[in-house]
């Protein structure tokens, strides 16, 4: 996570992966503010092949991506019923986003594709060299080790885009090695999600309407089901583990409901640091895009006049199980964390299919780390790890039915 070279000289050019999700959706807005710093060299998306077109016609891009050739065809008819004079060339298959990610022309690489899909092109980029802003926080929970390896001995530049990463990693000096030495502690805040006030007793009966009903953040489908669980609290844990080198216990959660604070460090002599800002993405987006400088992200500035309070909390783990799970796994065998991230995954789609109850995500979560943990070989490449990730999901996908009755 050091500094890189990259000056405005001349745009830096860049690829966004997952262009048509929020976060790239925000990437783009910052990207407009500054025309004269960034070129898009590449888009891409899984479904929403309109927004990408669109996104297409007003960006120019070299390339854009898509998973397969019927919805390759769809983006280049929806391209030529724009009537634009495109140079985009439209590209197929997760071969194509390792390809465009780790391309010699690329500076940077926004990595906002969701879930372990995201794994393979952000690997590619970290091993050629890249800026990678990481927004994917799967890369780490994953990939954990194995990705950090592949980050160094490329040389690449890892900004976390993620809030509460982004705070830290803006709290901490630029030199890590002195990370250890200074730091006593990281405090990573949540919002509590939209049922940080409801009885546990009541869970069973969420629906997934009101489970992505964030009350601070914009977010997809999947990621506010995850906060609402605060699954993605703890992917967040994990991910600072690897982030940051510290280990599992020196990595703290509370509640923060306005989502003011965003993270914390606490040092050595107990001064405690932080960075505050209103709750809108652009911000550590703008950060990782012109770190070390500062850019205009177009986000509200925070009025401190207009603050009636900032309030923390405890975490309520009756309330909150999956938040355990974290260090349940980190301190299972290697390749835990990718069980534990598999099975949300397919937990999570089942839920928001209605095939299973909203308290069942965390049993599905803790059943398929208990069954598969002991049973883990060695994790030695990213093949080892896609090949883990399936049998993962294959486990859990075994226990819907049962966790459906």
């Amino acid at each position: 996570m050091k500094a890189d070279n990259l000056t405005v000289q001349r745009p830096q050019r860049l690829v966004i992966l997952g262009s048509t999700g929020s976060v790239g959706g925000s990437t783009l807005d910052v990207v407009a503010r500054h025309p004269e710093r960034f070129e898009v060299l590449a888009l891409s998306a899984f479904q929403r092949i309109d927004v990408l077109a669109a996104q297409c016609v007003r960006w120019q891009p070299r390339w854009a991506v898509v998973p397969t050739e019927a919805r390759a065809a769809e983006l280049r008819a929806a391209l030529a019923a724009a009537g634009a004079n495109l140079r985009t060339e439209v590209c197929v298959g997760e071969q194509a986003l390792c390809d465009i990610a780790s391309a010699p022309e690329v500076d940077s690489v926004m990595a906002a594709i969701v879930g372990a899909a995201g794994l393979r092109p952000c690997m590619a980029a970290a091993r050629a060299g890249k800026r990678l802003l990481l927004a994917n926080k799967e890369a780490l929970v994953v990939g954990g080790g194995l990705f950090m390896r592949a980050v160094a001995e490329g040389g690449a530049t890892l900004i976390p885009i993620d809030s509460e990463h982004s705070a830290i990693f803006q709290c901490l000096p630029e030199d890590r090695g002195a990370w250890a030495e200074r730091i006593d502690h990281i405090v990573l805040t949540a919002s509590g999600g939209p049922f940080r006030e409801r009885d546990p007793a009541t869970l069973s009966t969420v629906t997934p309407e009101q489970a992505v009903a964030h009350p601070n953040w914009v977010m997809g489908r999947k990621i506010s089901v995850d906060s609402a669980t605060m699954m993605n609290k703890a992917l967040e844990v994990i991910e600072a583990h690897w982030l940051f080198s510290l280990p599992p216990d020196r990595i703290k959660v509370v509640i923060h409901p306005q989502s003011i604070v965003h993270s914390m460090v606490v040092c050595r002599d107990a001064s405690v640091l932080a960075q505050l800002g209103t709750p809108d993405m652009r911000v550590p987006i703008s950060v990782g895009l012109a770190y070390p400088e500062r850019i205009a992200s177009g986000a509200s500035q925070l009025d401190f006049l207009q603050l009636s309070a900032l309030t923390f909390e405890p975490m309520d783990y009756r309330r909150f199980p999956c938040l355990q799970l974290a260090w349940d796994a980190l301190a299972a065998a290697p390749g835990s964390t990718t069980v534990l991230n598999a099975a949300n995954e397919v937990a999570v789609a089942a839920f928001l299919d209605r095939r299973i109850g909203y308290t069942a995500i965390h049993a599905l979560n803790a059943r398929t780390v208990e069954s598969l943990a002991p049973r883990l070989g060695p994790v030695d490449s990213i093949d080892d790890l896609i090949d883990l990730d399936g049998r993962a999901r294959a486990f859990a996908g075994s226990l819907l039915q049962e966790l459906a009755a």
